[in-house]
This record gives structure tokens, sequence and C-alpha cells, in this order.
């Protein structure tokens, strides 16, 4: 057999049938151009680390290194530092997960690691993965390498739909699918921004019990919340069927790279096995960084810090979108973490918009990135944690006057009535939400997620 590409890759021929379907996410690809000093970037969800305490950091980790440079510099164990895992349990209880034990800790490198684990661990090709609609992207990767298929479940501004859920599961369940877990993203969910609310998270812990129905909770944004304390996340109601991601990315430092996962000991165990076998071990030096920042630095308190920040940064985002944006354009009102999901107005299409925007020097993530089905077209991501409150305002500006440009366009050719806000059939819930529709009119399953099978209607 001759490779396809010889020319250009003469392995082309000789790649696993996985990689297939691999491709940059929307927003690396966006990585080159955000860079430009002139763009005003509403893409990347960059936690604000110049808020940190950069001396004392920077004295902290230099005194690691002098004085334990013998461990800090050394192999570590696969399952993690044992002095971190106790202190994580600590940064789990804020959020109601009282009953965890450092044993039943792994730690990883940042929590897209673990979502790889538990992946490898659970999930062969073929398997059904029940996640929600929109889908945070680096899952959507994850979930496509290990070859699952992927069905969306609706949300709207109170989060997953339990209902739609159970239909989900009833409809595997006649078709003979093997549903390996529900991953869900509860709190100040990416990209949509919104929360699950209390009544639901009940609701969908009943669903796992009468369903079987194992759940991977993945939540870097839940201590990241401007009006309320943290919710209980969903492992603290079920210790047997929740599985619990978690990260020191947005509330520490993203470039440490460190997270972990709560799982019961028999996981436990094949988390371990899978990470010594993948990097054999999580650094040592950023293990001890995040440990020794835990034990000295007023860790509480820099979270208030940044929340206060973003809570600023959300309203100046929220402000400006209120007072710019055209008529028929919905948005998302976060009250915690980095996300405002956006829909445009009827028959506008955030990826062909893009490079139009980029020259109008604003980005943005379009939301079809956002969807293992190619849905999303009419849906964007805008982040608020890095830019400014000034930065944020003119790129709101910039944005508004680039839709406002594709609806003059529109209404020249006549293509749409841009009058009335009418929601897209594919992808829109009606009444001008932001959200698509509760009971989808394509086939849900895809196979595997973000496969070429779909490049093609993107």
């Amino acid at each position: 057999m001759t490779p396809r590409h010889p020319r250009l890759d003469p392995l082309a021929d000789r790649y696993a049938a996985r990689t297939h379907g691999m491709k940059t996410s929307e927003i690396r690809a966006l990585f080159s151009v955000v860079s430009r000093p002139e763009v005003v970037s509403l893409a990347g969800g960059m936690p604000a680390v110049t808020a940190l305490p950069l001396d004392a950091v920077g004295s902290m980790i230099g005194d690691l290194v002098s004085g334990m440079g013998a461990q800090t510099l050394q192999y570590g164990s696969g399952q993690g530092d044992p002095r971190l895992r106790e202190r994580i349990c600590d940064v789990m209880a804020l959020e109601g997960i009282t009953d965890a034990n450092p044993s039943e800790v792994v730690v990883t490198v940042g929590s897209q690691q673990g979502l790889d684990l538990v992946t490898r661990v659970f999930c062969d090709p073929g398997d059904v993965i029940l996640a929600e609609g929109p889908s945070y992207v680096g899952a959507l990767g994850v979930f496509q390498a290990a070859e699952a298929r992927v069905r969306h479940v609706p949300m709207d501004d109170d989060g997953l739909i339990p209902e739609a859920l159970e239909q989900a599961l009833l409809e595997c369940r006649a078709n003979g699918d093997r549903v390996k877990f529900l991953y869900t993203v509860p709190n100040y969910h990416n990209p949509a921004g919104v929360t699950l609310s209390e009544p639901r998270r009940r609701a969908i812990i009943d669903l796992a019990d009468r369903y079987d129905l194992l759940i991977i909770e993945d939540n870097p944004y839940g201590l990241l919340g401007f009006d309320h304390e943290p919710l209980p996340a969903l492992r603290a109601r079920d210790s047997r069927r929740v599985i619990y991601l978690g990260s020191f990315s947005k509330t520490f430092s993203p470039g440490l790279r460190v997270g972990w996962v709560l799982a019961p000991l028999a996981v436990r165990e094949k988390l371990v096995l899978a990470t010594e076998a993948q990097v054999l071990c999580p650094p040592s030096l950023t293990q001890y960084a995040v440990a020794r920042y835990l034990d000295t630095q007023p860790w509480r308190e820099q979270i208030k810090l940044f929340t206060e920040l973003y809570r600023e940064r959300r309203d100046a985002t929220l402000e400006s979108l209120d007072a710019l944006m055209p008529a028929g354009t919905t948005w998302t009102r976060p009250d915690g973490g980095f996300y405002v999901w956006l829909k445009l107005p009827h028959g506008l299409d955030s990826k062909l918009m893009q490079p139009r925007a980029v020259n109008a020097h604003v980005a943005y993530v379009p939301g079809i990135g956002f969807y293992a089905d190619g849905n999303g077209r009419e849906y964007m991501r805008l982040s608020y944690c890095y830019p400014e409150p000034d930065q944020i305002r003119e790129g709101v500006r910039r944005l508004a006057r680039v839709i406002e440009a594709e609806l003059d366009l529109h209404r020249t050719f006549d293509k749409v009535d841009t009058g009335q806000f009418r929601a897209v059939e594919h992808g829109g819930s009606g009444g001008g939400q932001p959200f698509g529709p509760q009971v989808p009119d394509v086939e849900p399953f895809v196979g595997p997620a973000n496969s070429d099978r779909f490049e093609d209607r993107r």
C-alpha cells in the first residue's frame, strides 16, 4: 500500500486509525493570532497569574530547591506526594467533600491528564460517553483519542437538563449502547458559563442511582464563585458513583500543571498503574511547590482576590454586551468562572465570521469547537479572565461592529430575515435562549468524537 500523501508525509500509511480524526482545537489554532499586541483576545481562558504575590512565590520555590533539592528534583510516587494529597483533601472540604481520604487521591499533570487517565481506564472503542452540549473542548479531544462516541445532552441556564439525560439513557439502553459515564462541568461551565442548579444536582444523582450511571465531575472553577460560597460538589452527595477531577490551574498556577483525581480505592489502583505507564510519576518539584504554597501562603485570601478581579471583568463584559450588541444576540450571565456563551442573530456563522473579527483585531472561540457533532456555528465563547476591563470593553465594541457588519451583509443580499429573532432550527431552543434544542433534529451519535465524518459539514 502506498502512502496517501507520500510527498508530505512518507509515514502517512503507518498511523493508527485513531489519529485520523486528530486536528488542532479551535483554541490552539488562535494562539498565533492572540499573541499579537493589537488584538484584544476574548478567546483563551488564561488565569490572571500576575495577581499572585510573585516575589513570595519565587522565593518559596527557590527555597524548595536550595533546601530540599534531593527530594524536589528526584523521581516521586506514581500516586503523588503524600503531603500534597492531604492538602488536596483540605481544599475539597470547601466544596462539601469531607469524607475524602488522601489514599483515594491521585495527583496528575493537570486535571487534563486526570480526564485522560479516567477515560483510558473505563472506555473501549465504540463506547458511549454522555456530555453536555456544548462541552469542554479538551474533553472532546480525549474522548476522540479513546475512539469513544459522544452523545450530547442539552443544557439551559440552569445547567444540564435531567429529563434530557434520562431520555438519552433510555435511548442508549434501547439501542444496546454501552454508556460508560456522564462527563459534566457543573460549576461555571466551560464554555457555557452556567451553573447546575441545586434541584438538578439532586435529580442527576438520583438518575445515576436509578440507572447505575458513573459521573465524572470536572470542577476546576468551583471555588471561583462571585456571589456565594462554593456549592456542594456532586461528589459530596455520592462517593460511589462520582469520580472528581480537580486542578490548581485556576486557583494558583496553570504553569505548574498540578491536578488530581478523587476516586474509590479500586479505581485509584488502576489510575496509578495508568499514570506510571504514561509518565512514571507526576513532577516532584511542582507538587512540592503547591504543597508549600498551601502550607505557607494565604491561599484562601488569594482565591478571594481572584474572584474579585474576575467579577470586575465579568461585569465589564456583561455591561458592554448589554450596551453594544445588536438585537437578536443573546448570552449567558455567569456568576463565577471565566466564560460567557454568546449566540449570534439568526443566520450568522461564528466560524465564517472569525477571519473578519481577527481583521478587526478581536478574537473569540467559535462554538463549533465545543460540539462533537458539527453543531455550534451560531455560538461563540468569550473569555473575560485575562484582559483588563478597558480592553474587554474595547474588544466587545469591535466584536459588535463585526456582527453588525455581518447583519448588514445578510440584509444586502436578502438571505435571511433579521427582523424578528428566530432560533436556528438545529441550534436554538427558541425564545432567544443561548442554548441548542432539547430534542435535536440530527443524528445524536457521532463516532469517534471530532472525527473526519463531520468535516464536510463544518
